[in-house]
């Protein structure tokens, strides 16, 4: 008789075997920065804040510690400071610049990711300009590609384009390279999905649209294979580095077909409303937050993603060192 048991008797022979590993290089950690003199507590999302550009320095310092692969900055500005354009994305001042800027003074050796988009700094919440009440594709390309420069200007490792616009990674990778930044690679989020599982983001970020959604914009959740690889093919042709797929848990089957059909590295967005739900069963006692967490994540590696960006980071790193 086959006895598979066998080589899962003992903790020893359950490592010994293994072939998925989560190491916290995998990891990303998320971070909102706003310009108050303080951080603020995001309510539908226990443990994660607002930073101000003091405490994120802080904080992207634990990151560093730990051995994380790097963070993702997110700008938040209040409503006054918000246009049509999203002008605060592509200010030279604006606030994921000087966050930038203050994290690469402060801790040159951290991946610093910035998040390429115009939402957080719109007046009408959605991811480009609008023309009438449709968000013109072609005219937030160039913004966009403004935006990529002024962050790689500012010190940032990699660009994260997150629109879903069309042709955005060619815009993005032709302007960084007239500015002199060739050498900054593109996270292309990729295979986006017009998810609801975004809600607890759009608090933290106030970036929920003023009107309709953006699923003219982003993917359908229910389309099939050929809209996430031909999104992916698209932005691996026009020079992507990386390809993401988010939300990370509901499209695991997407995350092994990149995986299989690109030679480039995968990553996946563990999504701020996959982080709430585990963080609501962990606060009310219904689950074991450590394995659930460990085993969302290495759910995730053994699917394909190199990279995970997650608001658990911290805790996941701490927790695979203390084994």
């Amino acid at each position: 008789m086959e006895r598979p048991r066998r080589l899962r008797t003992t903790p020893q022979l359950r490592r010994l075997v293994r072939e998925t590993t989560l190491e916290p290089r995998n990891l990303i950690l998320p971070l909102f920065v706003h310009p108050a003199p303080a951080p603020e507590p995001i309510a539908s999302m226990p443990g994660q804040y607002r930073h101000s550009l003091e405490s994120l320095v802080e904080i992207a310092g634990q990151a560093r510690e730990a051995g994380l692969g790097g963070v993702i900055l997110f700008g938040v500005l209040p409503e006054e400071a918000k246009d049509d354009q999203g002008s605060g994305a592509y200010a030279e001042d604006g606030i994921v610049q000087e966050a930038t800027r203050r994290l690469k003074a402060a801790y040159p050796d951290l991946l610093v990711v910035a998040d390429t988009c115009l939402c957080e700094y719109t007046r009408h919440g959605h991811c480009g300009v609008l023309q009438g009440d449709t968000v013109d594709n072609d005219a937030t390309l160039e913004l966009l590609a403004q935006t990529a420069v002024s962050q790689a200007k500012a010190g940032a490792d990699i660009v994260a384009p997150s629109a879903m616009m069309d042709g955005q990674v060619a815009a993005i990778r032709k302007a960084l390279d007239a500015a002199g930044y060739p050498h900054v690679p593109i996270l292309s989020y990729a295979v986006k999905y017009a998810s609801a599982f975004y809600g607890p983001f759009r608090e933290a970020a106030d970036s929920a649209p003023a009107f309709g959604d953006r699923a003219s914009y982003q993917m359908d959740p229910a389309a099939g294979y050929w809209d996430a690889v031909r999104e992916a093919t698209l932005d691996d042709l026009e020079g992507a580095d990386l390809l993401m797929v988010k939300p990370a848990l509901p499209y695991l089957d997407l995350v092994r077909e990149l995986k299989a059909r690109f030679a480039k590295p995968i990553a996946a967005y563990h999504v701020s409303g996959e982080y709430a739900m585990i963080k609501a069963a962990a606060l009310n006692g219904w689950i074991d937050e450590r394995r659930v967490v460990l085993e969302a994540l290495t759910g995730l590696r053994r699917a394909g993603a190199q990279v995970i960006l997650t608001y658990y980071a911290l805790e996941a790193a701490r927790w695979v060192r203390e084994g």
